[in-house]
């Protein structure tokens, strides 16, 4: 027992330092790292992998992203304790679950019904109630919660989508992927302000892209 408390309290000491290492220095958004066990959200043959610095493979297609890109991510997000935030692309949950750490009400919607059950599932036994799972087209948002002080998207699209930054306070921020293939994107920070948006490129990534309507799985 001793040893394996041993070897968990090494392997995160491990995750931290690289988070660290890659860029990842809000304290906060490190305490949410520590906090949030990345392996909860991992199942099947690649578990064991959970702790490595590395996007893995999920049900539908999709990925977990590596969990410094997710630091960073967050980080440049810069959420607030009353922020109320919009993820498009719930994927394993694990995103979600760190903003959940970090704002008063987190959103999250996914076009995969088997991934938004097994999330909302998930997140019950983890005692994490301030998320809300919907299943729906992310493509579109949900005008009905806006508008959002933090939008994270979390697949690829061809530019900024206008229906999501609407949905975006004045004053806001939306951290989305962007690129025409899946080879060439870039991380995007997109402010809303009183005269319009101001865009920072922030730095290359690859994500799977955004897709609109529902899937069938």
């Amino acid at each position: 027992m001793q040893q394996l408390e041993s070897d968990n309290s090494k392997r995160l000491m491990q995750f931290l330092y690289t988070l660290r290492s890659r860029g990842v220095l809000d304290t906060n958004v490190l305490l949410a790292m520590e906090k949030i066990d990345r392996g909860q959200f991992i199942k099947g043959p690649f578990a064991e992998r959970a702790y490595e610095d590395v996007p893995l493979p999920i049900s539908c297609a999709q990925t977990i992203s590596q969990p410094s890109v997710v630091g960073l991510m967050t980080q440049a997000l810069n959420v607030q304790p009353r922020d109320k935030v919009l993820e498009v692309g719930t994927g394993s949950g694990y995103q979600a679950a760190i903003l959940s750490q970090l704002a008063r009400r987190v959103y999250t919607i996914d076009r995969h019904s088997t991934l938004t059950n097994y999330v909302e599932k998930l997140f019950l036994d983890l005692n994490i109630s301030n998320v809300t799972i919907f299943l729906g087209d992310g493509c579109l948002g949900l005008p009905e919660q806006a508008p959002f002080d933090k939008i994270m998207v979390t697949a690829a699209a061809e530019d900024p989508p206008s229906i999501l930054l609407s949905q975006l306070k004045v004053g806001g921020t939306m951290i989305v992927p962007v690129g025409q293939s899946d080879s060439i994107q870039n991380l995007i920070k997109v402010v809303r302000e009183e005269s319009g948006f101001v865009y920072e490129e922030l730095f290359p990534v690859r994500f799977v892209p955004l897709v609109e309507g529902l899937s069938k799985n």
